[in-house]
């Protein structure tokens, strides 16, 4: 099966303090590292969101057939000082089955059924 999950962020006033070099650098040091070593397992990609919502300012859609190396990234982050020391914060996390309708109709028509 394959997940979809949208994880929802917002940057603190701590981050946007910094200066657009200072948070790139912190970026490319903490951050893409994480991702990098997943990239095999988690396909993210990044969006903004702050012109459109007042709740969030950013969310990444993550795609994984491994719902462990899902959780291993997100306790990488977690791991990292943007996390770690507060200039970023995770919201609502959405998680959903691509065409999880059609893998049931599948198990259904089997021999096996769905046990």
């Amino acid at each position: 099966m394959t997940y979809g999950i949208v994880l929802t962020y917002t940057v603190t006033p701590r981050w946007l303090a910094l200066s657009r070099e200072q948070r790139n650098a912190m970026r490319a040091q903490h951050l893409e590292p994480v991702f990098a070593a997943y990239a095999d397992r988690v396909k993210a990609r990044f969006f903004d969101a702050e012109a459109f919502n007042g709740r969030i300012s950013d969310f990444a859609v993550l795609e994984t057939g491994d719902l462990g190396s899902y959780y291993f990234l997100i306790e990488a982050l977690r791991d990292t000082p943007v996390i770690a020391e507060g200039y970023l914060t995770f919201n609502d996390v959405f998680l959903g089955v691509e065409d999880g309708f059609h893998a049931y109709e599948q198990a259904l028509a089997s021999e096996d059924g769905i046990r």
